[in-house]
């Protein structure tokens, strides 16, 4: 049997949950962001941003462009060891005579695409719904991603409601905003690149019109 003690605590929290305490600042946790839209374009913005923190940025005019540059840095790095999962930049690959490398474990480069690109933190929104999955841009020494402007926001909160519109009730079981190289400072302090992930990461922004 339950004390008379006992029945009286658990009958003043049931009070307590029935009638709750209003907030006492309700004005206090707003719905503007608090970071303010940048005077600058997006586009700049991530550039700066992605620079900043080790990614190297170039910005495409057109595919062709893209294809022309790309070209130009696989010839450059010597890679040949390309792999790649996602039709649209297979086709572009095969524009250069190149075929897709069949292995992601030792290839030379990766190549995906995103779902958007954060342009206050110089972000590159991923996830399994992907072609590429999870472990393309993650496995491979060097990371290529190619996006367009009509993927670019701002911020974090614009990218997340994007995808929840994007996939509505079934979102990917997987999302990362992947910023820069791989880094860490857990070893004596010291920051060192390319520990658990790509050692270099690229960034080819394409306009569309």
């Amino acid at each position: 049997m339950i004390s008379q003690a006992k029945e009286n605590i658990l009958k003043k929290i049931r009070k307590a949950l029935s009638n709750p305490v209003p907030l006492p600042f309700p004005e206090s946790e707003g719905s503007q962001s608090v970071y303010k839209p940048s005077t600058e374009d997006d586009a700049i913005v991530f550039a700066e941003e992605f620079t900043k923190l080790q990614g190297k940025f170039a910005f495409c005019a057109n595919e062709a462009d893209l294809i022309q540059q790309l070209a130009q840095l696989f010839k450059e790095q010597g890679w040949t060891k390309i792999y790649c999962k996602e039709p649209a930049f297979i086709n572009l690959l095969n524009i250069l005579s190149i075929q897709p490398y069949p292995t992601l474990p030792d290839c030379d480069v990766s190549i995906t695409g995103c779902e958007y690109l954060v342009a206050r933190t110089g972000s590159m929104v991923l996830s399994s719904a992907q072609k590429s999955g999870r472990t393309t841009s993650v496995y491979a020494p060097i990371h290529i991603c190619i996006a367009y402007n009509s993927q670019l926001l701002f911020d974090i909160e614009d990218a997340l409601q994007f995808l929840k519109e994007k996939y509505a009730d079934n979102l990917p079981s997987f999302i990362t905003f992947a910023t820069g190289p791989s880094r860490t400072a857990d070893i004596e302090k010291t920051l060192v690149t390319g520990v658990h992930g790509p050692k270099e990461v690229y960034c080819f922004l394409v306009e569309m019109a």
